[in-house]
């Protein structure tokens, strides 16, 4: 049988010798079809899973679920918090928007304990599009619950293009340079930022696109999808590469 040679998307950074950092990836609860079925799923995009594959991760699938998420998190040594669907209002007392979408209570309550836990442990943390205003939330902040149409959400399914300005003295500015050119897709935004955190990158029309968390080892979030650009790998190789370092694991040994 001939070998199949892995894509750039999918081949793994060289292995150094040290363990590979386990890096959990927080994931939907969907209906799904595949061969004769139609069930109920736990999914992810396989661009997550590629992109901590790509930075030298292993990625293990953390669907919502009850019970505590302390001690999976020990077991971590990054955590990944996934885009999706809008966060229920009432986390930030407000109101439901005309165009905010249904609640999903067993994610949002699920992706807070992990949140929580990985913040009180200093593990590194990852937050994208939903999982940045996640973390927002969670702290205290609200959310604009609709931007203006045919802004950062214009076309089902396609990402919208634009350039970002980031911080001189932020992580991300480290690791991307002071702009970048990023692919967003979301209709909701940071409107108040929670205490403690710092708006590190910004689109034109002002819209907040990144958060970082201040005294924490590597805790930030996007409002853009990095997982979907495997031509620049900088922001994942800089997630893995704190949570490789140091890891919680042999913290805890």
């Amino acid at each position: 049988m001939t070998a199949i040679a892995p894509t750039p998307a999918t081949r793994p950074a060289p292995d150094d010798g040290h363990p590979r950092p386990l890096i959990g990836i927080t994931s939907y609860q969907d209906d799904a079809a595949w061969s004769v079925w139609n069930q109920r799923a736990a999914l992810l995009p396989q661009t997550y899973v590629d992109a901590v594959v790509r930075a030298g991760g292993t990625p293990v699938l953390l669907p919502p679920q009850p019970g505590e998420a302390g001690p999976l998190v020990d077991a971590l040594d990054g955590l990944v918090l996934a885009g999706g669907p809008d966060l229920d209002p009432a986390r930030y007392a407000a109101a439901p928007h005309p165009r905010t979408g249904p609640p999903h209570h067993a994610r949002d309550d699920w992706e807070s304990r992990l949140l929580h836990a990985a913040l009180a442990r200093d593990l590194p943390l990852l937050g994208v599009c939903r999982g940045m205003q996640l973390l927002n939330v969670e702290l205290g902040g609200t959310l604009d619950q609709h931007l203006p149409d045919d802004t950062h959400q214009r076309v089902p399914a396609r990402f919208v293009r634009h350039r970002v300005t980031l911080a001189d003295d932020s992580r991300l500015a480290a690791a991307l340079g002071p702009t970048t050119d990023v692919s967003c897709y979301h209709h909701q935004a940071v409107d108040r930022i929670a205490a403690g955190l710092r708006a590190t990158a910004h689109a034109a029309d002002g819209t907040v696109e990144a958060l970082e968390l201040t005294g924490h080892r590597f805790a930030l979030g996007v409002q853009w999808h990095p997982e979907t650009d495997p031509d620049d790998p900088r922001l994942f190789h800089a997630f893995v590469t704190a949570s490789r370092s140091a890891t919680h694991r042999e913290t805890l040994r």
